[in-house]
């Protein structure tokens, strides 16, 4: 082994430690805890100033790339801060989890995590090759941030740039939504009558179900090995 692949493991074990301990220390100092407590957590950070926008950042670029979920974050944002401070803010820590997700896939866990991606994001690996920012502005824009979908960037040939740019093209329509009409919307739901809950779940099941059919009918339409009616395509 020469000195320069031992440098590499080395850097890649320290890399695993500290992962391992920062969730550890999380969850020694009750992190999770907080996490759980969104009111006495947005009471925190807003005490905190400056100093909390940084917490809230660090906070979810360390944590979500390995398994807590990024909706925590970018819920909780509007009904901390004014909208403007909540995008910039979801929109940072999005993007810095995603740049850790996607580093770590990359530099530390490739041949760990190759083995650990869906079929479902696998599919898309002939489109990525061809056509790599419109492909992955669609799967952050449909499947958003989970740690798999950072893996499956990583541990594929998309270079860096392409998969920053358009991640952050494919994250901002959903964050800006969210953090304009988050606080709005729990407002409006705290005092809605059940026939307004009803109608919501009505809404969001013929959503799915449209998007389902309309899904499955570009499938059975598409040529065999054809993958241009995947919604990783421009």
């Amino acid at each position: 082994m020469s000195d320069v692949q031992r440098t590499l493991r080395i850097a890649r074990i320290a890399a695993v430690v500290a992962v391992v301990v920062g969730l550890a220390l999380a969850q020694r100092f009750g992190v999770f805890h907080e996490l759980a407590e969104p009111a006495r957590l947005a009471d925190k950070l807003v005490r905190l100033g400056p100093w909390g926008w940084a917490a809230f950042v660090v906070a979810y670029a360390a944590l979500q790339p390995f398994g807590v979920p990024g909706t925590v974050f970018v819920f909780a944002a509007p009904l901390i801060w004014p909208w403007p401070t909540a995008f910039a803010l979801s929109m940072t820590g999005t993007m810095a989890a995603s740049v850790v997700g996607f580093s770590f896939a990359r530099f530390v866990a490739r041949d760990w995590l190759s083995s650990k991606v869906p079929a479902r994001f696998r599919r898309f690996d002939d489109a990525l090759a061809r056509r790599a920012f419109a492909t992955v502005f669609w799967l952050r824009l449909v499947f958003w941030m989970p740690p798999l979908l950072h893996a499956f960037f990583g541990v594929s040939r998309v270079p860096f740039a392409t998969h920053f740019w358009a991640s952050l093209a494919g994250y901002a329509p959903t964050l800006l939504l969210v953090s304009y009409f988050g606080a709005r919307l729990a407002s409006a739901l705290r005092g809605a009558a059940p026939s307004t809950w009803a109608a919501i779940a009505a809404a969001m099941i013929a959503v799915v179900v449209t998007a389902w059919t309309i899904r499955r009918s570009l499938a059975r339409r598409a040529p065999p090995g054809d993958v241009s009616a995947e919604p990783g395509d421009a």
